[in-house]
């Protein structure tokens, strides 16, 4: 059985940016033989529900459709993240497609037009940098299917956070 990180969005939970939720019946589906921890990045960095759509700059800032610069609430939400992960000894996180937290792969191009572009959001991106692999919602059904979740390592890749004591055990 895996810990996997999931976005809560993807759980049901009505934590998007619109206050909506988009729950994906793949990922409900892993819960059935593993341990899901639902993780709202954009709430656990502060910022409310709803709030203004934002986009990954090309200069690495997360901006609201308004102007106004969210980047720091998204850093700040994603190491919360990255601490959870390290916590519960994730190798494997579940997450939003085309966030510019949690997208992974493509993002929108930050011209709020609905246009896509490579890269991956500002969690996704410090996820897999400390060794969890990130994995899009269309992806979680083959996760499922191969049972490639009860079959990956729990170890985690660097040591846990003081802020969780007792899980270093």
């Amino acid at each position: 059985m895996a810990v996997i990180l999931a976005s809560s969005c993807l759980l049901g939970c009505e934590c998007r940016y619109k206050g909506d939720g988009c729950k994906c019946d793949a990922l409900i589906k892993l819960a059935e033989s593993n341990t899901i921890i639902g993780v709202c990045p954009e709430q656990m960095g502060g910022l409310p529900t709803p709030r203004p759509p934002a986009e990954l700059q090309r200069d690495g800032r997360v901006v609201d459709r308004a102007g106004k610069d969210v980047t720091e609430a998204y850093r700040l939400g994603a190491e919360e993240v990255l601490e959870l992960a390290r916590a519960h000894r994730c190798t494997l996180a579940v997450l939003k497609e085309r966030s510019p937290s949690c997208g992974r792969g493509q993002i929108y191009d930050g011209s709020f037009t609905g246009r896509l572009t490579e890269g991956s959001g500002v969690t996704a991106r410090l996820l897999e940098e400390h060794g969890v692999q990130v994995y899009g919602e269309s992806e979680a059904g083959t996760l499922a299917e191969r049972g490639e979740a009860r079959e990956e390592g729990q170890s985690a890749s660097r040591p846990l956070p003081s802020k969780y004591p007792g899980k270093n055990d």
